[in-house]
């Protein structure tokens, strides 16, 4: 298949980043972007990931390209807040690279652990992560001497998607593009795909590549092609959200490059810092709680928090998984049409992003294979697969049961799973059982030790210790000295950044110049 004709049905923050990226990368093809105009966009996404700098690097945007132009902020961590009990606190899960400090790499954190059982489980973030000296004086630091902290490539945002979706439409697709504001009324299909759309304004739209963005309505790959949907509640307990914005108290200080979800009864509520307003919202399942029951609680979760509760909420319903296949004949599918985890560590934009870079490197090659759409789902579905494992160890590794939500959530049975294992070394599950049970450490650089960690789910104890050295008193006092170097350099981090501006300075100063 050649493809110098393409067709995206669906704008919002997928319809224009898709749109951006085959301007940006393959220009001399023609590109048409649908776009119903009476279909609100879902507003999600707000919040990001390192992966997203990697896709503003590949179409060459700056941050101060589209920063003030879509309300954002920049984010250096991702806080997970009394999920493995009540009031058991924070968890830390940030970005940039963490740095050992001797041989033992990271598992030195544990032998302090065990030597000093009063240590916070927040620790082991601040221990081995430069960016948390950021996180936990609320500052900004772009110089060379916090670790091997890289403020470009460690940081990612929080920002308006819906937004984000304009700005891209305005600023970097404008002319360049064919769009069309109009519904698709009906799809002829032939033995290739699609042959063409009719829309409700007369246009006939014909195309040699249809890209479905239509989020969770799936208008090509799932209505049209009939592709199956696969499920992935069994892991994933939630399916439903409110969401809404409200107004700082206490702008400079509530203003944090944190994204920060706090469990309550029946799921969680995100909390993300914009430049003018906080996004929040409430990620809950309605097995457990109707849905005014859960607007209640968030409200009252607002409220408790000492915001003042807004007027307009909207309730999405979310459809958990994705599509066996996602490039099939001369339809692909990219965003929400592919498939959807939850909002959970920010993968709202995740299949957006991510499943265009594999589609990019499908472009690279003249004539489309049925290798290469073989490749791309596979790629897109064993991504896809691994993050969602990912986050379901955020529920997996909890001990809540104070409601039936959280007991059910405890003694959800994961054996299918497990027994699945041999299928791919590359699941998180499977990782995280090797490493924690045969090898006695995770895997280094894996975001998985903070979460366990900030669980107090260890692999590392006096009684693995004795076990695995053959040895009935374990000798410590060789770790005391590499202890209090770690100790020491997590001072220093702190000292770097001490006059540094806070993030509210520092985006007034170096991106909102006008407010």
């Amino acid at each position: 298949m050649r493809v110098n004709n393409i067709v995206i049905v669906g704008g919002g923050t997928a319809g224009w980043m898709t749109a951006t990226t085959f301007v940006r990368l393959f220009p001399k093809k023609k590109i048409t972007l649908i776009e119903s105009p009476d279909i609100k966009t879902v507003g999600v996404g707000e919040s990001t990931i390192v992966q997203f700098r990697q896709w503003l690097s590949l179409v060459r945007i700056k941050d101060e390209d589209f920063m003030k132009y879509c309300d954002a902020s920049y984010k250096f961590t991702i806080r997970i807040t009394n999920f493995n009990k009540i009031d058991s606190g924070r968890v830390e899960y940030p970005f940039s690279k963490p740095e050992p400090i001797d041989e033992n790499r990271f598992n030195l954190w544990y032998f302090k652990k065990i030597l000093h059982p009063e240590t916070p489980n927040t620790d082991y973030a601040d221990s081995y992560y430069p960016i948390m000296a950021l996180v936990n004086n609320n500052k900004v630091y772009k110089g060379k001497e916090l670790g091997d902290f890289n403020f470009k490539h460690d940081t990612a945002f929080h920002f308006d998607a819906t937004k984000f979706g304009i700005w891209l439409r305005d600023n970097v697709c404008n002319d360049k593009i064919n769009h069309i504001k109009s519904n698709v009324k009906d799809v002829k299909m032939n033995d290739d795909g699609i042959e063409y759309l009719s829309l409700d304004n007369g246009d006939v739209i014909t195309g040699d590549l249809f890209i479905d963005c239509t989020g969770f309505k799936s208008l090509l790959l799932g209505k049209t092609m009939g592709e199956k949907f696969i499920s992935y509640n069994d892991i994933i307990p939630n399916n439903k959200a409110w969401a809404t914005h409200i107004e700082y108290t206490d702008k400079e200080k509530q203003l944090q490059g944190i994204t920060n979800a706090t469990a309550l009864k029946n799921g969680w509520v995100w909390n993300i810092p914009l430049w003018s307003k906080i996004g929040t919202g409430y990620v809950y399942s309605d097995k457990y709680t109707t849905d005014e029951e859960a607007l209640n609680e968030l409200k009252q979760h607002i409220k408790d928090n000492g915001f003042k509760v807004p007027e307009e909420f909207s309730n999405i319903k979310m459809r958990i998984g994705i599509h066996k296949r996602l490039f099939i004949k001369n339809v692909v599918a990219v965003g929400l049409s592919a498939g959807f985890i939850e909002p959970l560590e920010s993968n709202g934009l995740y299949t957006v992003h991510e499943f265009l870079s594999f589609l990019v490197r499908v472009f690279e090659r003249d004539n489309i294979s049925q290798w290469d759409r073989d490749v791309y789902n596979y790629s897109c579905r064993s991504t896809f697969h691994n993050w969602a494992e990912f986050v379901s160890m955020h529920y997996a590794l909890g001990e809540r049961d104070d409601t039936p939500y959280w007991k059910d959530n405890l003694n959800k049975n994961y054996d299918e799973e497990i027994n699945d294992l041999s299928t791919t070394q590359y699941h998180e599950f499977r990782e995280h059982i090797k490493s924690k049970v045969y090898a006695f450490r995770f895997v280094e650089g894996s975001g998985i030790g903070c979460i366990s960690s900030g669980y107090g789910y260890f692999p590392l104890s006096d009684n693995t210790l004795r076990y695995s050295n053959k040895v009935e008193d374990y000798d410590y006092t060789k770790y005391l000295l590499p202890i209090k170097q770690l100790d020491d350099r997590k001072n220093e981090w702190n000292e770097v950044v001490k006059d540094s501006p806070s993030l509210y300075e520092y985006l007034k100063k170096e991106i909102y110049t006008d407010d």
